[in-house]
């Protein structure tokens, strides 16, 4: 009877240890929603190891609810940014419209020519019209086609790559059979934008890594991640928020434009370009194309 009285004591001990262990585990899981909201963070994805099968559904749903209103959030974002834009770039080519029409009429008069006032009105003249050129090529650019989602073999676009920028030392982490669905025009032109961005960085070598992410949803693949570092200059602290700014560019000769854009062509084939929290070993800089 003591025996008895001791293994049933011993058992209740264990079940509501667990139960503790289990709810603590919860709590933590609730925290770090509550967290994420307050934060507009909604890029964490939640355990679902040692749940009941109804909390591990439960865990996956909201996992999966989170990654959609990241989707969505991003997808807003860009749309403010377009918006803006064409209304910038809309004001900006009739303000300088007049101004190159009028310094062009001025510099074909007789009295102005071979004149001081001739330099300075050519001047504003090749100013204005590099303002104009510089409008005209974003709006060129930046008119997207809807992508064309297709199975893309990622190696062998990354093996093009190398031989096109052979002055830098590259290292490639991805398997030969990786395939992506994606727009495979879309996908060369950001990873050229990302290494044209390093190489302007002064950056000597590029590593590329493949990592999968685990999935909110047993029913459908993990979402493969694509990590690309370099070694070039470091992002400064207090850029990291505008990096995807439209216009925005800390380079002398930079437009401000190729990683906005390409952040644009990852939300539209359903992906995102952020910059990573962690560099590569050896990277200075490591840019993320997630969920693809």
């Amino acid at each position: 009877m003591v025996t008895l009285c001791i293994i049933i004591g011993v058992v209740l001990v264990v079940l509501v240890v667990g139960i503790v262990h289990h709810q603590h585990k919860l709590r933590l899981r609730a925290h770090i929603m509550k967290e994420a909201i307050r934060n507009q963070d909604f890029s964490f994805r939640l355990p679902t190891n040692n749940l009941l099968p109804g909390e591990r559904a439960m865990q996956e749903a909201l996992n999966e609810l989170g990654e959609n209103i990241r989707q969505q959030m991003n997808k807003n974002e860009v749309e403010s940014w377009e918006r803006l834009t064409r209304v910038l770039t809309h004001e900006m080519m009739n303000a300088t419209a007049p101004i190159t029409s009028i310094s062009q009429s001025l510099l074909s008069r007789p009295d102005v020519k071979g004149t001081l006032l001739e330099d300075g009105i050519k001047a504003i003249y090749d100013t204005s019209r590099h303002l104009s050129d510089f409008v005209t090529n974003y709006r060129k650019m930046s008119e997207l086609e809807k992508p064309v989602l297709s199975e893309v073999p990622l190696r062998p676009m990354l093996d093009e790559l190398c031989k096109t920028y052979q002055q830098l030392a590259w290292t490639i982490d991805v398997p030969a059979d990786t395939i992506l669905k994606a727009d495979k025009g879309m996908l060369r032109q950001i990873l050229m934008n990302l290494i044209k961005n390093a190489i302007e960085a002064e950056a000597t070598k590029i590593i590329i890594e493949l990592t999968n992410q685990p999935s909110p949803n047993t029913q459908h693949p993990s979402p493969k991640t694509i990590l690309i570092g370099n070694d070039g200059s470091p992002i400064p602290a207090e850029n990291r928020q505008s990096l995807f700014v439209p216009f925005f560019t800390t380079k002398r000769t930079g437009s401000g434009i190729g990683l906005s854009l390409s952040r644009r062509m990852m939300i539209q084939q359903g992906g995102m370009l952020d910059l990573a929290e962690k560099n590569l070993p050896g990277c200075h800089v490591t840019f993320v194309l997630s969920s693809i």
